[in-house]
This record gives C-alpha cells, structure tokens and sequence, in this order.
C-alpha cells in the first residue's frame, strides 16, 4: 500500500508536473502555428487584397483540397511567393507612408500573444462601445503609451458619430461627438482605405489632415484603424499618444490585433438576439439536466443581422459543468459562452459549432489539454468536446480522459520508472496476484506463476534466506510490517533487492491479506561500492602525498636554514626569507645561497625549479649545490649557468626545467656582477628611484642544449637597496605578471625606508590574499655611509 505521505503523493505530483510541461510544449506549438498563420494570411492578402477572414478561408481551402495540416499549407504558401525581383512595383501613395515594420521574433510574440490574450478576457466582460474604450486605455497606456481611445460608427448618411471614448474630457467629446463626412478627416481616409493610418509627424499631419482635438498639440501622435480591417469596416478605432514620434514595430503590431479584438466585441453589441426561450421549457430542459451526469450545456447561437454567429448563450447547465471563472451549473445559465470560455474565439471548438449548426452533423473534438480545477487544486486533463444540433442550438458536452486504464498505465510506468513491482497474497482464499514489474525484478518467469509468500525466500541466496523468512513469519503470526534487504541470483548476475510488506488485518487482529512491494537496488548498491573504493582509493592517495610531502618540507628545511636575523657578507646587511605555497600540499622547488666566498666576495643565488614534491626538491639541491661549487672555484657566472642547463638536460629527469639568477659582490669596488635563466629581473631601490634592473640574455635551464648566457655589472651605492625574488612572490592567477611587478614595485617604495623589518613589512604587503606558490626572497642592502662596511663569514 502506498503511504499517503510519501510514495502516492509523490507520483500524483510527478504526473501533475508532467501534464504541465506537456501542456506548455502545446502552447508553444500553438504561438508557433498561430505567427505561421498570421504571416500567410498577411501574404496572401498582399498578393491578392483579399480581407482577413477571405484569406483564412482560402488557406483552410487549400490545405483540405491538398491533403496537408494548415500549417503545412502556411509554410507552402509562404515558400511559393514570389521573389523581390519578381513581385510587380507599386506606385507610390500620394501621402507618404511609414516603412513596414519588420518580423516580430519569438520573444516579442509570446509577450504579444500574453498581452492580447489578458486584454481578450477584459473585452469579453463589457457591454457597450463606450466601457470597450475604457478597458481598451488600461491595456494600451503602458502597452503603446496611449493617452486616449475613441471610438467612431459609420452612421447611415456617411457621417461619424463617437461611440466611445476614454481619456478625454466632456469639452472634447461634445464638440466632435458627431463629424460630417468632409475631405481631410484622418478618420474616413483610414475607413476608406481599410487600412491603418499612421500620423507621427505633427507638422506635416495638421496641414494635409483636420485633426481632432483642442488643440490638436495636445497629441503629436495618432492612429486611426478600421475596425474590422477592410473596406467595409463599420467602426474606427483612434489612439491618441501625448508623445510624438513614431509607433514602434511593436507597438503597430500589437494596435492592429487589438482592433480585431475590437470587432469581435463590437459585432456582439450589434447583434439581433434570440429570443429567450419559453421559461416552461428552459425549466424542463434545466430539470433534465440536473439529472445527468458528466459537464454539458445548452446553446443558443446568437447572430448578426447577416446572420453571423458572434456568441453563444448558455440555456441550461449540468451540475459538473465549470467555467474558467469558476462559475457551475445553474451559475452559467444565461451567460454567454465567451464570457465563460473566451479563449474557444477562432479555436477549432469555434469552428466545429458552426459546421454543426450548418450541417446538422455532430461534432467531436480531438482530445485536447485543458486546466480543470478539482479540489481547490488546478490541474491539467485530457478532454474531448461533442456537439450536437438540439432545437436551432447545440447540445455541448465534454467527457475527461483519466480513466481506469489511464490511471492503470500510470502505475505501471510508476513501477517501470522505479524498478519495482507489487504483489498481493490473500491468507484466508490463497489467492495470490503480481504485477509483472515483479516478475522482472525477481528474475522469475511469468509462466511459473507467483509463489507463495512462504515460498518466497527460495529465491534468496541463502545467506539471506533466513532473515527474509523471519520477516515474513513475523509479518503473518503478529501483523509486523517489514522492511527486508536480500539478494537473488539471475542470469544477469546478482541482484541486490529490498522488500516491504505490511498486514491487512481481520477485526480480531488475525492477519488476512499481505501487500507489499520488492524494488531492484543493483544500481544504486553498485555504485555505493564504487563510492566506497573511491573513497578508499583517494584516501590512499592522500595518505601518500602527506607523506611525501612531510618527507620534502624535511628534506627543504635541511637544504635551506633560514637564518633566524640579517646576516653581514662582504660588507652587505642580508635577510632571507622563505615561504612555502599556501594552496595544495605539495612543497616546491625554489631555493636561496648567500654565501662568502674564499677571496670575501659575496655570492647570491635564487632559484626555482618547475613543479613539486621530492623531484623538485631533488634536483634543486643539485642545482644549489653545484651553483655554489662551481662559483667558489672561479667559474664565471655564464659559464656556470651553460654547465648547469647541461647538468639539467643530462639528469635522469630530463624533462626539469628552472630558472637562476646568480649574482657576485667585489666588496671593494661595489661591484655586482649577475647574470640570469629566464629569471624575473632584480628590483633596485636607490632613494626615491624604484627601477626593475635589465635582463642580460638567457633562457631558462633544461629548454636548449646550445643556449645564450649574458651578464650585466651594477655598481651600488651607499643606501642601496637590491631585491632578488622568485616568481611566487609576484604572479597571481588570472592577472598579467606585469600588475604583480607594479604590485612590488609601490610595495618597495612604501616600504624602502624602514631598516628594521623591512622584509618583513614588504612581504605583508604583497601577500594579502592566499599565494599559490612558494616564495622566496634576498634582501640586499648597502649599509649608509655613516655605517661603513663590516664583514662577515659563513653565508646563508
């Protein structure tokens, strides 16, 4: 059984969200169809100057007598006009026209089509031209920027009376309440032409135009349209805008639909209703439909003096019958069916009433998405709508599509989707029923039939046999619900299964029906177990970067004492500073020498080695080592550098690349002489100059067996101040290298001053945010003049 907490409303939920988002593809399709139709009718008026519902007709013609959809024959229609070049030239208008407003895409046309379809619903509910107007200015205020609405009738002698209006005062109103029918008037331009006409230019509009209102000024802008579109348009609608300028395509889009709106709603107020019907019969008629079951009305068409149907009135209702306000039953009566369902206007619903009021044939829909209200809750069904000629009416009823088979094949896509299935096991009849989802999930053949419960723990490896058969005897002696995990072997392999199971119980408390489901977990075990070893195997790994990472920063610390003060080496005040990579837990390659040499000039070396780990390091004390020997047994700092990128490319790693700058102090000329391998450039502070020194030529170590090493000379002054650096201490992700040099470059100039701790403040000041790398730096100062030189031994 299904608890009604959790698995029930689950897929009740699940099916609602599925009806929504099918029914929303719907209306997507039907937006798409409706631009499609939209454009062919609009083509095939151009080329043949047909009227709106003329060149609807003659699609619907076309499409029937070819075989095709209607929007098959949309889109033929439009494919098979003619090109630009071939398409006759007409001659220009006397007055001149606004360029046709370009295409509206997809966006613009589901905002339209909202717009429209609210603005639908207000028009529906009002019952005269003058409270159209009114409602007409609320929609198009903020659509278009209207400032007023009026509404002109054609009159019998060929003049205009004001039918309606909005945004207008009493003044204004009466003094053009009637117009005579006199050249210059815009109003019967645009109902002679059957089409709209734009005024957007003040100036030039109010000398070739009589403009309505006093003064005209009060609206730079207007347009005029005939309602409906054509040359036989009875009514016409103005907007008058307090903005001048022109309509936006939008906004000309959007004006035209509203005066088709207009027509509708403008044809029912002229319309020669029916007469009510004999109240005895209505009564009868109302009785017998009280008694009925399902949604049906009675319908009375009402027509036009042509005889056009504009609406429908609602004679008699069935209890279940609902319309979109809510509204049932005896609620409905004497309303009309648009006011109901404005939304059925021009629908296929519309289109099959009147076939059958014509024909005499009944009518049925296809099944079609509609949002009914059950419960206090909107959900959308399947319905299909017939209609049958009754009396000069119609008989309307509509049926819901949820029956049992429909909800049958839920609960079985329910146990397909979920990899489970139910079974049912009578205790006092034997009787015993499985969906054939659980045939499936059990790896048994339907043929054998379901087993009894007892049996049931056959199917069990036998491991797990016995405490699916304790459940079950505990489930049929004392009514105790279980919740069993077990396992079965399948030619497919094992399968990892969970069964639930509760009692049906006799008043007695005697157990008489068990219900219970059994659901496939193979999936989701197996990737448990996928996690797990993950999660195993990542520990393992972590366990062993910790490990050589604690075996690298031992091996670092080894290679690289850090002086725990500034040092003195040939007369020169040096500290040293080194900080490992805040991110990942890997200890890099970068290293530090100063150092004394035998003849008591100063050697200065920092370095960094690509990548990190016990690699890195490796090959860093070979090169910090080799360095420092090579320099203390007179090697030039050149030649030094092409033996150690020779050393790199031979080494049994030889994909390592570093990059080097060495540096050597003759304390008795303050010379320093350097060279470097693709190394940032010294940093050298000299009072108020802050300056990055020149790089003399050289790539970096292990990228070329014949590289080029120069070297440059600097003299230093008392006050000097010489800063040797690695990479990390500059570079940031995502920046240029050369913002992190302007970084350091004001740091030193904040920072250059301060004798004590200085290294100190300056690293404090780069390293605000988290560095990924590792840093490290030389701080080389020249004592002042009234400090002298001193020397010392040793090195760092």
């Amino acid at each position: 059984m299904d608890d009604p907490g959790t698995g029930a409303d689950s897929a009740t939920w699940a099916q609602v969200v599925a009806r929504q988002r099918a029914e929303l593809e719907r209306l997507r399709e039907l937006t798409a169809t409706s631009a499609v139709l939209e454009r062919a009718k609009g083509a095939l008026m151009a080329v043949t100057g047909c009227a709106p519902d003329a060149a609807d007709q003659e699609l619907r013609r076309r499409a029937e007598a070819g075989g095709r959809t209607l929007l098959a024959q949309c889109r033929l229609t439009l494919d098979s006009l003619p090109s630009p070049q071939e398409r006759p030239v007409p001659a220009p208008p006397a007055p001149p026209t606004t360029p046709a407003a370009p295409p509206a895409d997809a966006s613009e046309m589901a905002e339209t089509a909202q717009v429209l379809a609210e603005m639908g619903r207000d028009l529906f509910r009002v019952r005269s031209a003058h409270e159209l107007a009114g409602r007409l200015l609320e929609h198009l205020a903020p659509q278009v920027r209207a400032a007023a609405v009026l509404l002109y009738e054609r009159q019998a002698e060929g003049g205009l009376e004001l039918a309606g209006h909005a945004g207008i005062d009493v003044r204004f109103a009466t003094r053009w309440r009637h117009v005579p029918p006199l050249a210059g008037v815009p109003v019967f331009e645009a109902l002679a032409a059957g089409e709209p006409l734009w005024l957007e230019d003040l100036a030039a509009d109010r000398v070739r135009h009589v403009l309505v209102g006093d003064p005209p000024e009060r609206w730079p802008s207007r347009v005029w349209l005939p309602v409906p579109a054509g040359g036989d348009a009875r009514f016409a609608l103005g907007v008058l805008r307090r903005c001048g300028g022109p309509f936006e395509p939008r906004e000309r889009r959007l004006l035209v639909a509203a005066a088709r709106l207009c027509a509708g709603r403008l044809r029912v107020f002229d319309t020669a209703r029916v007469a009510p019907r004999d109240p005895a019969v209505t009564e009868a008629v109302q009785a017998v439909f009280d008694a009925l079951p399902g949604a049906a009305v009675l319908l009375t068409p009402l027509r036009t003096a042509a005889g056009e149907v504009t609406d429908y009135r609602i004679d008699a209702a069935t209890p279940q019958a609902v319309d979109v306000a809510g509204r049932t039953g005896l609620d409905m009566v004497g309303r009309l069916i648009l006011e109901s369902y404005p939304s059925m206007a021009g629908e296929p619903l519309w289109r099959g009433y009147l076939e059958t009021l014509e024909s005499g044939v009944p009518f049925e829909s296809e099944p079609f998405a509609y949002q009914d209200t059950a419960d206090g809750m909107a959900l959308t069904g399947t319905f299909s709508v017939r209609a049958a000629p009754l009396d000069g009416g119609l008989l309307v009823s509509w049926m819901r599509h949820d029956s049992l088979d429909r909800q049958e094949q839920r609960l079985s896509d329910v146990q397909r989707l979920g990899n489970l299935g139910w079974a049912n096991w009578n205790l006092l009849t034997q009787e015993i029923s499985w969906s054939e989802q659980a045939y499936a999930v059990l790896g048994r053949d339907p043929e054998q039939g379901p087993l009894e419960l007892e049996k049931l723990p056959r199917l069990a490896l036998a491991q797990d046999a016995d405490p699916l058969t304790a459940a079950i005897a505990g489930l049929i002696h004392r009514g105790r619900p279980f919740d069993v995990p077990f396992r079965v072997e399948t030619p497919e392999g094992v399968r990892h299964l969970r069964m639930v199971a509760e009692a049906v119980s006799e008043p007695d408390g005697t157990p008489a029906e068990v219900h219970g489901f059994v659901q496939d977990l193979t999936a989701q075990r197996s990737a448990e177990l996928a996690l797990v070893k993950s999660e195993r195997t990542m520990s393992v790994q972590r366990g062993v970067l910790q490990a050589e990472r604690a075996l690298a920063a031992r091996l670092q610390h080894a290679l690289l004492p850090l002086p725990s003060k500034p040092v003195q080496l040939a007369g020169l005040r040096v500290e040293v500073a080194y900080l490992p990579a805040q991110a990942g837990i890997h200890v890099g390659g970068d290293w530090f020498s100063a150092v004394e040499l035998p003849d008591y000039d100063a050697l200065f070396v920092v370095g960094d080695v690509a990548g990190h780990g016990i690699d890195a390091v490796a090959t860093m004390a070979q090169l910090r080592f080799t360095a420092k020997g090579m320099v203390s047994t007179g090697t030039s700092l050149t030649v030094a550098l092409a033996r150690l990128n020779h050393l790199l490319l031979h080494s049994r790693d030889s994909r390592m690349t570093a990059t080097m700058i060495m540096a050597r102090y003759d304390p008795d000329h303050r010379l320093l002489a350097w060279a470097q391998a693709g190394h940032p450039p010294p940093l050298l502070v000299r009072g108020d100059e802050v300056r990055y020194l020149d790089r003399p030529g050289g790539l970096l170590l292990g990228a070329s067996a014949d590289p080029y090493y120069g070297s440059a000379e600097l003299h230093l002054e008392p006050g000097d101040r010489l800063l040797l650096y690695t990479d990390g201490l500059v570079e940031r992700p995502g920046e240029p290298l050369d913002t992190g040099l302007a970084r350091l470059t004001r740091a030193a100039r904040a920072h250059g001053d301060d004798e004590s701790g200085s290294l100190e403040a300056l690293l404090a000041a780069m390293l605000v945010d988290e560095w990924r790398d590792d840093v490290c730096v030389v701080d080389i100062r020249v004592p002042g003049r009234a400090e002298g030189r001193g020397t010392g031994a040793g090195g760092v």
